[in-house]
């Protein structure tokens, strides 16, 4: 193992069944997306798990639960994250998950609901 990799196990939520392991280079957050054997998965969850060696506690793997998905197409950056869809319409839930609740599979070019924001005073 690298020293830099994270062993991590990849669950999937609903049927709930492990679908394996990999070393991740990168500390997936929930809201990312991971690509594994072929499909794109939304991580939901993630558990740290640690192991008692040498009287101290080290990080021994991560477990990932996750949905499948697909990447989204529309992505707006707000306050140091990507979120889902345009982060300029009231009605964007401003997640990494979901896009909003009138058009949650979007897109939002063309979404008939759309309202600009408001200016905060």
């Amino acid at each position: 193992m690298e020293p830099d990799s994270l062993p991590t196990e990849v669950i999937l939520t609903h049927p709930r069944q492990t679908l394996g392991k990999a070393q991740l280079d990168w500390t997936p957050q929930p809201g990312n997306y991971l690509d594994f054997d072929g499909k794109t998965y939304a991580v939901l969850e993630r558990r740290h798990k640690y192991q008692l060696k040498s009287g101290r506690y080290r990080l021994h793997n991560i477990a990932l639960y996750v949905q499948s998905a697909q990447r989204p197409a529309e992505k707006s950056f707000v306050e140091g994250r990507w979120v889902v869809g345009d982060a300029t319409c009231s009605y964007n839930a401003l997640s990494e998950i979901v896009r909003c609740a009138v058009n949650p599979t979007g897109p939002c070019t063309s979404c008939r609901f759309y309202e600009r924001k408001k200016a905060e005073a």
